[in-house]
């Protein structure tokens, strides 16, 4: 017999990675890829996720000051033209409308007429809402405007994956205009503090901060900076992103307003985004060969209580005994949230639920039989431990437990992710174990591969782009550091203000 351990997925991360990523999220019902190339149908369970998040950021911007509004899906060409970096950063991953209404001809639909002038599909709006703050600003009386919207975007994207690299998703983009520099830089950083903090705090996702380089830039923005997060196969995913645009922006677009001194000036703009992403980020960082894992504070469904009814003579008494368990725990407030609550009641087999609501990453399982009821007791299972650990608690005592419980896991899973990171992360001083490092031969054996390499760089371009098409490897973030430790770049020679942060990336 081989002595592999049984998971209830197959193949397992340290197999096949990216099919794993698969598996989780067909198993845990999530997503599926949809007729249109690059797209997918988001299913109930992978939306409860991203309205989770939704409904925690939306009060994180609001907090800070920030209104929601929406602007058009279709954006004129010649918009995008006004800002040369910008179209010229997002030309390839445009999808364009040319063509208006459809007709029917020799039993097929064609288009009718040709617009006059294209249209871009979304794939950020930064142009269409410069054009409408051009309208709206004309005086600083009039600044700051500190707006998000919630939206779906279109980028033509060549090698899709579910939630990470998809032709359409769904974000959030937040864009700001202000009277002085220094309120925008100051905008840039508050909301990459808050990223930042709900990434930690509810995603359980310990993340590096710091700048974009000049290659890896928001197209048209003077600083882009990032949340960057390491999941489980080593790789970085940058998470989320905030960009000071300084006046480029509203030069192209015309955001002018008359200053204290009653002289004309172009307004300071920022925007920040993150996106659907984020649940791709969620199960590369905590899932195991068994499922999806939920970090408590962002789960919609916290606990699943499993009634046990082999024989029907004890059926109603099981029941009732569960949904009296569950109406208690939904009156508990948990991080100013209910408590997701389910009891499934269906004709299925006690261990084919279970391991359904492994698969789905539930918190917390509760397990409810005729035994059980007659000791007064449940048999309660964290998705944290392994899929048959379990401990008998008094019935009446877990709606005390259950926010504790709940922490714990939280607590548990940010820190197998930092350890996780902390262990990956090397500083490199030499070209050569650079290379290795980054070396696709040297995949298993994690002593010596993959992960972030703090490494010296010159600050050139070229070097940027050379690694990146030698090796694959980017340029993930220059850290905030008060006291950077100057070097030598290992690539030139040459002197090194810092260190930065290189990986592979998704």
């Amino acid at each position: 017999m081989s002595d592999k351990q049984q998971t209830a997925l197959s193949p397992r991360r340290d197999e096949d990675f990216p099919e794993w990523y698969q598996q989780v999220v067909r198993a845990a019902d999530l997503a599926e890829n949809s007729e249109v190339r690059g797209c997918m149908v988001i299913k109930p369970w992978g939306y409860a996720l991203w309205e989770r998040m939704q409904g925690v950021l939306d009060g994180m911007f609001k907090a800070t000051g920030h209104r929601n509004a929406y602007f058009p899906l279709f954006i004129p060409l010649s918009y995008l033209e006004k800002e040369a970096a910008h179209v010229e950063g997002f030309a390839k991953e445009c999808a364009v409308v040319t063509h208006h209404r459809l007709e029917a001809k020799d039993g097929k639909l064609v288009p009718a007429g040709e617009l006059a002038e294209p249209l871009v599909v979304r794939p950020t709006s930064e142009t269409i809402i410069g054009a409408a703050y051009a309208r709206w600003v004309k005086s600083w009386r009039d600044l700051p405007i500190l707006l998000n919207q919630w939206a779906n975007v279109v980028r033509w994207e060549m090698r899709p994956r579910v939630f990470l690299r998809t032709a359409e998703f769904l974000w959030q983009e937040g864009h700001t205009a202000h009277e002085t520099r220094e309120e925008a830089e100051e905008e840039t950083m508050k909301m990459l503090r808050v990223y930042e903090a709900f990434a930690r705090d509810y995603l359980a996702v310990p993340v590096l901060t710091g700048e974009k380089s000049e290659g890896e830039r928001f197209p048209g923005a003077v600083k882009t900076y990032c949340i960057e997060a390491m999941v489980q196969d080593r790789k970085a995913i940058q998470a989320g992103t905030s960009h000071f645009l300084g006046q480029n922006f509203s030069k192209a677009s015309g955001i002018q307003f008359q200053s204290r001194e009653g002289k004309l000036e172009h307004a300071w703009t920022t925007s920040w985004g993150v996106s659907t992403r984020l649940i791709g980020t969620l199960i590369m960082m905590h899932s195991d060969d068994d499922g999806l894992v939920v970090p408590p504070r962002i789960a919609a469904t916290h606990v699943v209580i499993v009634p046990i009814t082999p024989k029907e003579d004890s059926r109603a008494a099981v029941l009732e005994a569960a949904e009296a368990l569950a109406a208690a725990l939904r009156k508990i407030d948990y991080h100013g949230a209910t408590l997701g609550v389910e009891v499934d009641t269906r004709d299925l087999g006690g261990g084919v639920k279970n391991w359904e609501w492994i698969k789905k990453g539930v918190p917390v399982r509760i397990e409810i039989g005729p035994r059980d009821l007659a000791q007064g007791t449940a048999a309660v299972a964290r998705r944290d431990r392994g899929p048959k650990e379990k401990e008998f608690l008094p019935m009446a005592d877990i709606p005390g437990l259950m926010g504790g419980m709940l922490d714990g896991i939280q607590q548990t899973l940010l820190e197998r992710a930092t350890a996780f990171r902390d262990t990956h992360t090397r500083k490199i001083d030499s070209l050569e174990e650079f290379k290795a490092f980054f070396t696709p031969e040297n995949r298993q054996k994690p002593e010596i591969h993959g992960g972030f390499a703090l490494a010296h760089w010159n600050g050139s371009k070229e070097v940027e782009e050379r690694v990146k098409d030698d090796l694959k490897v980017t340029i993930r973030c220059i850290p905030f550091e008060d006291s950077p430790e100057p070097g030598i770049c290992i690539f030139t020679g040459e002197p090194s203000r810092q260190r930065v942060v290189w990986a592979k990336s998704y």
